[in-house]
């Protein structure tokens, strides 16, 4: 998903969850910082580097794709943006590597889901954030790995887009082509994604890199062939799937505010999106690249308050300002303390099902560690603590 769901919409689901103007925007800043938390800002600040949620489009071109490296990348992307599904999927006639890789695919409602919220609880408004981010690409990264994996990402030249003309709905092909630089064309049907790479374990094919920003557009309406389910036919309803992660992510904030008793996967809390119904479905059916602008509109109109833009910047002086032994109290070092936490408990499921590609593991809350200085010393010891 992109700024607009992640900031804007997230805004409007922790208004009608019941949290007030200023914990709505602490939450949706939280949420995007996700997508903004790289090594490259974590050095800038000489934060902890293990808090990085998101690698930049630079950080990935230079990064190892050897074991260490491949680990490295598995341990943020799988945490943070392709949560896993099922780390025991049953996988017939595979070797070992490809199981491991398969188990890894994301989609909605997976047990490591409820753990990601209850994690959440009471741990602050910064981890309610990163939750939803978490929640709201399960939904839009469905079917893609948080490793880079030819055999598991890849997808065939088979791509249509469904549209829908009056009653009916037509089919037109979908055109790739790699250019960062250049928009995508939705009139043409025309989008960029990676270079095909027959390297296995290419950064290229990591995530949804091979289908372009299509899972990340809340209008489109697609059908494609993945490289794992044996070329057969996937067909992607994002307007659908949209509106299902929005309900879901005001149930789990309505849980985390502690109006309701429980978090329950495959929950969504549609009664509360009622009232706004038709313009959230409006804006989720409308062909544009940004809905920046309209999720804004219906966040105001929601609150009645004004939405400041996102500035990865705001926080800056309060941390660097902050005694080393004070920045955990601060708005980033609380988010870098859940950041640790969600891809400690994520790598440590993976590690525990007998899955290495994530690396090995150091399970943090297990150990009740609460302060930056903490997380560093057992990370320094490379989880030995933790190791069976």
């Amino acid at each position: 998903m992109q700024k607009d769901f992640h900031y804007y919409a997230t805004y409007c689901a922790a208004c009608l969850a019941g949290w007030s103007h200023d914990e709505a925007m602490a939450i949706c800043y939280s949420a995007q910082l996700v997508d903004w938390c790289s090594l490259s800002f974590l050095n800038g600040l000489k934060g902890p580097t293990a808090a990085a949620t998101t690698q930049l489009q630079l950080e990935l071109m230079k990064a190892r794709t050897d074991l260490i490296g491949l680990q490295d990348i598995t341990r943020i992307w799988a945490s943070f943006h392709f949560l896993p599904y099922d780390l025991h999927a049953a996988v017939r006639r595979s070797g070992r590597t490809y199981r491991s890789k398969y188990r890894l695919i994301c989609r909605p409602n997976g047990a490591l889901l409820a753990e990601t919220v209850e994690l959440a609880k009471k741990r602050g408004l910064q981890a309610a954030g990163i939750a939803m981010h978490v929640l709201a690409d399960t939904w839009a990264h469905s079917y893609f790995a948080g490793t880079p994996s030819l055999v598991i990402n890849n997808t065939d030249y088979y791509f249509r887009e469904l549209l829908r003309e009056g009653e009916r709905e037509i089919e037109r092909p979908i055109r790739f082509r790699h250019s960062p630089g250049a928009p995508d064309d939705l009139e043409q049907g025309l989008y960029s994604n990676s270079i095909f790479r027959w390297e296995e374990n290419s950064i290229m094919n990591l995530g949804h890199g091979r289908a372009g920003h299509l899972p990340d557009y809340c209008f489109i309406r697609y059908k494609y062939l993945p490289a794992w389910g044996g070329y057969e036919e996937i067909v992607k309803d994002n307007p659908a799937d949209y509106y299902k992660a929005f309900c879901q992510m005001i149930h789990a904030l309505k849980y985390l505010r502690g109006s309701i008793p429980s978090f329950a996967l495959g929950a969504y809390d549609t009664e509360a999106a009622a009232p706004w119904e038709d313009e959230i479905r409006a804006i989720l059916e409308k062909r544009q690249l940004d809905a920046c602008a309209d999720w804004r509109a219906l966040g105001e109109k929601i609150a009645g308050q004004t939405i400041e833009d996102f500035d990865l910047e705001k926080y800056r002086a309060e941390y660097l300002a902050a005694p080393e032994a004070d920045r955990g109290g601060t708005f980033l070092g609380a988010f870098f303390i859940a950041a640790m936490a969600q891809k400690s408990m994520v790598t440590n499921r993976i590690f525990r099902s007998g899955n290495l590609l994530a690396g090995f593991s150091a399970d943090f809350a297990q150990k009740g560690f609460r302060g930056i200085r903490d997380y560093r010393r057992l990370l320094d010891r490379g989880g030995k603590e933790d190791e069976p």
